[in-house]
């Protein structure tokens, strides 16, 4: 079979950066999903964005190839003209963050039916064209959707719009740039299986992402890259069986695969929901909340997006207020907590040495030493949090949660954003932390196999409910409820 984009040798140089994609061959079939993984910054985005000629547009950025081919149509001296007449008619883009990728003033029709109208499809035959993407991309009751705005729809719909804007226009290669990321784990699996689909439909789909689980799910062929550069390639069975490569072998070897290492010891009991309940205005966020968590221990709070979890996680470290039950402290525990987008929570006017030194309550550390705590060097002290990587961001929101000497740490979603190996460090550091520090956790997360590697218990959330609850093992191997076996299905591993 001939392949429909075929890429030999794509080099892409930027000022400052040298080669973030260095020497790149790949080719993408109809009828296959092409898996491109990697660790972040190992050029992944800046390879999707360049099969979609938009790094071409950078006038910094100097692009080469032995062939750039869509169709048999040589792309090297493509002009934008030819790439945006490409772009929606032939080759669609799927993001990672649907809520900053659409619009939120333009409806569901206006952003779904961008590219037929940027085409001058006549306005009779766009409803339709748009109702049925939206009903391929599985948005079933389309026809009620079209006046929405992103707002109004939630994350799993808001990614599948992003999919119907790209195949509206009859796109043969349809690129996915880590578009499961921001999702919980069962609807990401709803939009892994729909990429399949559309594989099997006969387009191309190149899928960009950091999770070696999702790409055992749908992919064809792997291509791994590191640092830019292909450094293993072949039939996605025979890559995740057999690695070839050390970098293939550690992101395998850090893909969350099993119970926790060590067994707590727990102590007393340090913080307890009794029938916890928030409302906002007629919407129950928790609802009849039960929750212990004793010195020493993790529990682990998993659950569908909108399940409850993050509102729980505000009423136990009283952020906010229950409406019904109550939530006590046994013996004063500070508790801290570590968000889940640490950027957005930093003043970005202040170094990490000025946001350690605010944090301190009455603690002896200095920041160079709270920094060493949790394996970062102290000359990141005077870097301005933008200049951190994503794994460097959560450490140092560690960090500043230990400089106030916590008894408990409520992590929300701490790894939800990083890749697996930055992921893996960050597990390491916090399981070292409660072992050294005997530090009682609570850990939040929608991926039941970060949760199973972490918690000693784990309570499972839906609609503001904790519907099933238990030891982690136990929960893993003979989940009760609905959804915890749909959590379950979704966190199996290679």
């Amino acid at each position: 079979m001939s392949a429909l984009l075929s890429v030999r040798d794509l080099t892409v140089s930027l000022p400052g950066a040298g080669n973030v994609v260095d020497s790149v061959s790949l080719d993408a079939l109809a009828g296959e999903v092409h898996g491109i993984v990697g660790e972040s910054g190992a050029g992944k985005s800046v390879l999707a964005r360049t099969l979609l000629g938009l790094t071409q547009q950078d006038p910094r950025a100097r692009v080469t190839a032995g062939a750039l081919a869509f169709d048999d149509r040589d792309l090297r001296s493509a002009s934008q003209r030819t790439w945006r007449a490409l772009r929606g008619r032939e080759i669609g883009l799927v993001l990672q963050d649907a809520l900053q990728s659409l619009d939120p003033l333009r409806t569901v029709r206006a952003e779904v039916g961008e590219t037929l109208a940027v085409r001058r499809t006549p306005r009779a035959e766009r409803r339709a064209r748009i109702v049925t993407a939206l009903d391929r991309a599985g948005l079933w009751g389309a026809e009620h959707l079209l006046g929405h705005r992103s707002g109004e729809l939630s994350g799993g719909m808001r990614q599948r719009v992003l999919i119907a804007s790209a195949i509206v226009g009859g796109a043969r290669l349809i690129i996915a740039d880590e578009p499961t990321t921001a999702l919980d784990a069962t609807v990401a699996l709803r939009v892994l299986d729909l990429l399949r689909v559309l594989a099997n439909d006969g387009a191309a789909v190149i899928f960009i992402t950091h999770d070696l689980r999702a790409v055992e799910r749908i992919a064809d062929r792997i291509t791994v890259l590191e640092r830019g550069r292909a450094v293993e390639q072949g039939a996605a069975r025979r890559v995740l069986d057999s690695p070839a490569h050390p970098t293939t072998r550690t992101l395998l070897e850090a893909v969350p695969a099993g119970p926790k290492p060590s067994a707590a010891s727990p102590g007393a009991v340090v913080l307890e929901a009794r029938s916890v309940g928030r409302r906002y205005g007629s919407t129950r966020a928790v609802d009849d909340a039960s929750l212990s968590l004793r010195a020493g221990e993790t529990v682990g709070i998993v659950g569908e997006s909108g399940s409850g979890k993050s509102t729980l996680a505000r009423l136990l470290i009283g952020a906010e207020r229950s409406d019904d039950g109550s939530v006590s402290r046994t013996g004063a525990p500070v508790v801290r907590l570590v968000p889940q987008d640490p950027l957005g929570s930093f003043d970005p006017r202040h170094s990490v040495g000025r946001i350690l030194e605010h944090s301190r309550r009455g603690s002896g550390a200095t920041g160079a030493e709270l920094l060493a705590r949790v394996g970062l060097d102290e000359s990141l002290l005077a870097r301005m949090p933008a200049r951190l990587s994503g794994g460097q961001r959560q450490r140092v929101a560690i960090a500043r949660a230990l400089a106030a000497d916590p008894d408990v740490l409520v992590l929300d979603e701490p790894v939800s954003a990083l890749d697996v190996t930055t992921q893996a460090g960050i597990l390491d550091l916090l399981d070292d932390l409660q072992r050294r520090e005997r530090l009682a956790m609570i850990f939040i997360s929608h991926d039941l196999a970060v949760v199973r590697q972490m918690a000693d218990r784990v309570a499972v959330m839906q609609s503001g409910r904790i519907v099933e609850t238990g030891p982690t093992e136990e929960v893993y191997a003979m989940p009760t409820h609905e959804v915890t076996r749909a959590l379950v299905e979704a966190s199996g591993s290679p």
